[in-house]
């Protein structure tokens, strides 16, 4: 895995750790085009873990093609976080784990409407690990830190 950017290895690990904002997923939908779009995600084994419904077009058009790229960043200034292309692979034997994972990271009450229905989908998840090829990161800390004075 290549890595640019200002942060070393462990610094972008400890940010994607950390990171609680949805993914930035880009794939190739079954046209061809480009498409964004947001999902849940937990970083564990130098890949990222994201879950979604078997039925949901994300996880045809990552069977049909699954090369893609990923930004993790705050909307809030000062603005950091990484971005990167890689690969991804499904695991339909993981889904309801990783859904089971991703509740607590986003702050996901079990007996929530939305933990009910989370819970209720788990047979239908499937995991989706993306494996970088490449990463890099930014931070603009330093350059914003006075943006307010």
């Amino acid at each position: 895995m290549k890595l640019n950017g200002p942060w070393n290895l462990g610094d972008v690990e400890n940010f994607l750790a950390k990171a609680i904002v949805p993914a930035r997923i880009a794939v190739v939908t079954g046209n061809g085009a480009p498409l964004v779009l947001s999902l849940w995600f937990l970083y564990h084994e130098r890949a990222l873990w994201c879950a979604s419904n078997k039925r949901a077009r994300v996880i045809d058009w990552l069977t049909r093609n699954p090369d893609c790229g990923f930004e993790i960043a705050p909307d809030a200034p000062p603005y950091k976080g990484v971005r990167g292309q890689g690969v991804a692979t499904l695991h339909p034997e993981e889904g309801a784990r990783i859904l089971t994972d991703l509740m607590p990271r986003y702050q996901i009450r079990e007996n929530s409407r939305l933990g009910t229905m989370l819970q209720k989908s788990m047979p239908d998840e499937i995991a989706i690990r993306i494996t970088p090829r490449w990463l890099t990161s930014w931070d603009f800390s330093d350059r914003m830190a006075d943006k307010h004075e």
